[in-house]
């Protein structure tokens, strides 16, 4: 059976690009959701994606649908594929990046399988995947679908959610989050050089992050028992 739902409304760019200002792994130091299985690895690296996520389930062999939904896609989208699992089939290659490459799409993420990596790089399409094979999928056009809700990762992607990657990790999160990250995320990367600083002075790092502070409180509490 396939379905295929609308395209979701493009996030503004303006949060896109405060999205971008942050790094994965600085989310990593206050949220512990929305984070992508670090096995699904970039095959280009140094390169930071954002942008509004494009939902696709490739069940399998049969690999159609994402043909099917860059012919929908918009600049700046990023294609989040859901292989249900599938670890078996490639379900794109260098025809299929291409494609992307043109149709504007920012970045590929699939919870699975690709062929063709070098042609990735290339054509400079930003892809995020679990690894190689030789063993292709078919368009048959008998089974996925489009902007539903898909798991990648071990994480829950709905349409239109947000998504940044680089080469730290990939992270997912509701429009509706980002300028919370954002307030969260910059005052922390922008507080690195002065900790850099402090080290470089023969300060202690449990003491500027006060992890000594809170280790000596929890003994005293022990010792109180």
């Amino acid at each position: 059976m396939i379905r295929v739902n609308p395209m979701p409304p493009q996030i503004d760019k303006t949060l896109l690009d405060k999205l971008a200002q942050i790094d994965p792994v600085t989310i990593g130091h206050f949220r512990e959701w929305g984070f992508v299985d670090p096995a699904v690895r970039p095959v280009i690296a140094g390169r930071r994606v954002v942008g509004t996520a494009i939902t696709v389930i490739t069940a399998a062999l049969d690999t159609s649908m994402i043909p099917y939904a860059l012919g929908l896609a918009r600049p700046g989208d990023v294609l989040v594929i859901d292989r249900t699992g599938d670890m078996r089939h490639a379900c794109m290659g260098g025809v299929v990046a291409l494609a992307a490459k043109v149709a504007g799409v920012a970045g590929v993420i699939i919870d699975g399988l690709a062929c063709d990596l070098h042609e990735f790089v290339q054509y400079d399409l930003p892809v995020w995947c679990r690894g190689e094979a030789a063993l292709t999928g078919k368009s048959l056009a008998m089974d996925g679908a489009l902007n539903v809700p898909v798991a990648c990762g071990g994480v829950a992607v709905l349409p239109g959610d947000a998504v940044l990657a680089d080469t730290g990790g990939i992270y997912v999160c509701a429009a509706s989050d980002i300028e919370e990250i954002f307030q969260i995320g910059l005052p922390m990367q922008q507080r690195e050089p002065g900790t850099l600083a402090r080290l470089r002075a023969a300060e202690k790092l449990g003491s500027i992050s006060g992890a000594t502070a809170r280790v000596e409180a929890t003994l005293a509490a022990q010792g109180k028992k």
